[in-house]
């Protein structure tokens, strides 16, 4: 039998100091609380408490995994212009 594939999603939080941290998962609201728990990124840690600004979802793991690597790649700007556009 072929395991089914669970959809992923990027996500982008804005941290307490105003610094963006982006990551993947597949439960947004799970991963966020664990963040704000203190139990995430080592990032995040020093920088609560964190909100979430965006989510995106993919097909794959895979997908998400791939969109964070390139997401992470862009300016501050491109990121904040990136949202804008995928949530308009």
């Amino acid at each position: 039998m072929e395991k089914m594939e669970t959809k992923a999603y990027l996500y982008v939080l804005e941290c307490a100091d105003g610094t963006l941290y982006t990551g993947y998962t597949t439960n947004v609201d799970r991963r966020v609380q664990t963040h704000n728990m203190g139990r995430g990124a080592k990032y995040t840690r020093a920088r609560l408490p964190v909100t979430l600004l965006y989510q995106e979802e993919f097909a794959s793991k895979q997908e998400a995994m791939s969109a964070e690597a390139y997401f992470k790649q862009k300016t501050r700007k491109q990121k904040l212009d990136y949202m804008k556009k995928h949530m308009d």
